[in-house]
């Protein structure tokens, strides 16, 4: 099978390989005409992050066939670290059946790929009642608010304003949001909708993701899983999903 992926910079390539970081260890990508994606669960499935990444986002790319390559997501990410914001990046497949990362057409890597013991994972079928969208360094902004006093950020929503909070052992936080407001695009409701998530998941995915997005789009219902859709310029989804905590 032929299978050659080629990209004008690394940016997006850091992106994805930051964002699967902060759930799994391994990580099984399917390579196919339409492009490569990527769907994955951390250990206590709390957490699901699915990417797609089409092939009109390449500079070059060519695939004739459905491709598996799982790879220890360490190896892979101390390897793109290495690599310039400039630098083109080519994967493929050696003839050694290893991942080969080709940098600038000059120097060339070889991963080693293992086997994928994973299965398929579905994705939540929600429908959500609460739905914001803003710049992605507003969203990082408020976490940072929450995180300061609490390890869960909650979050009610009605019409057009959120309210974000948090309470810890040293003290609370409540931040009021409202759509129109800098850096806000959108904040509607269909029903009042207040549900509380993990800041140990949020934070990470927030960071690894960075500067590669502006928007983010949230959604989310009471007692429901919380959906990010992170808008990648050259990647058509990175969506994100978290469950809520539950009070026992």
């Amino acid at each position: 099978m032929v299978f050659k992926a080629e990209t004008a910079g690394s940016d997006d390539l850091k992106a994805i390989i930051s964002a699967v970081s902060t759930l799994v260890d391994e990580a099984t990508f399917v390579a196919s005409a339409e492009g490569i994606t990527f769907r994955g669960m951390d250990p206590s499935h709390v957490a699901l992050i699915d990417i797609s990444w089409p092939n009109s986002a390449f500079e070059k790319y060519e695939c004739d066939g459905d491709i598996r390559f799982g790879v220890k997501i360490d190896e892979l990410g101390r390897l793109i670290k290495r690599v310039g914001k400039k630098d083109k990046i080519e994967i493929g497949i050696s003839d050694d059946n290893k991942l080969l990362v080709t940098i600038s057409g000059t120097k060339k890597y070889k991963i080693r790929m293992i086997e994928s013991s994973s299965s398929e994972t579905p994705l939540p079928k929600v429908t959500y009642d609460a739905k914001m969208v803003m710049d992605l360094q507003n969203f990082d902004r408020i976490l940072g608010d929450i995180d300061v006093v609490s390890e869960y950020l909650t979050v009610t929503t009605k019409g057009s304003k959120s309210v974000f909070s948090g309470k810890g052992d040293s003290g609370e936080v409540s931040l009021d949001v409202k759509g129109g407001d800098e850096g806000v695009r959108e904040i509607t409701a269909s029903a009042e909708s207040t549900a509380t998530y993990s800041l140990e998941y949020l934070n990470p995915i927030t960071k690894a993701i960075g500067s590669a997005a502006e928007d983010i789009t949230c959604e989310y219902s009471e007692s429901k899983p919380l959906r990010l859709e992170f808008k990648v310029s050259n990647i058509g989804r990175i969506h994100f999903y978290l469950a809520p905590r539950v009070d026992s």
